[in-house]
């Protein structure tokens, strides 16, 4: 069970989450996260996954792969939290964390009481929706707040005209 989240009339505010990675459908789901985030006077967090099976390696070959992937995480995460400050106006948490993606996602919900609602985008592969959507999709339970599901097909001005 996730504990008690913080609501605004607690003091906090509602957080959006969406995650951040190398498919071209999560820059649409944090562009709706920060829509709705802005739109309602909460926050955005992007988050992005290093996978642990990556650094299996020697010592000294791990470090430096661990530090080349903490990099590109990071470069990711600029990128997508520049568009936003441009676009929306709104200033977005980063978070970096190494593990399995539905695991650190649970983490961080929990580590961070004001986040309220996960933001996923659908992809638009014949192979499925996405690892993350399918997961959500085969186990109501996945994660313990609601979760919204963007469509692949949505534009940013219809983004706009939803949120």
């Amino acid at each position: 069970m996730v504990s008690q989240r913080i609501g605004r009339d607690a003091g906090g505010k509602r957080k959006f989450l969406a995650i951040i990675d190398d498919t071209p459908e999560c820059r649409l789901a944090a562009s709706y996260a920060a829509r709705r985030a802005k739109a309602s006077s909460g926050g955005v967090v992007l988050l992005y996954v290093i996978q642990p099976g990556d650094f299996q390696h020697w010592l000294g070959v791990e470090k430096i792969m661990r530090a080349e992937a903490e990099e590109e995480a990071q470069s990711k995460l600029g990128k997508v939290a520049e568009d936003l400050r441009t676009a929306i106006g709104i200033e977005p948490e980063l978070v970096v964390r190494e593990g399995e993606t539905p695991g650190e996602i649970a983490a961080l919900i929990e580590a961070d009481r004001e986040i309220a609602i996960l933001v996923l985008a659908a992809g638009e592969s014949s192979e499925g929706p996405g690892p993350l959507v399918s997961s959500v999709a085969g186990r109501g339970s996945a994660f313990p707040i609601p979760v919204t599901i963007v469509p692949a097909t949505l534009t940013e001005e219809d983004i706009q005209t939803l949120v």
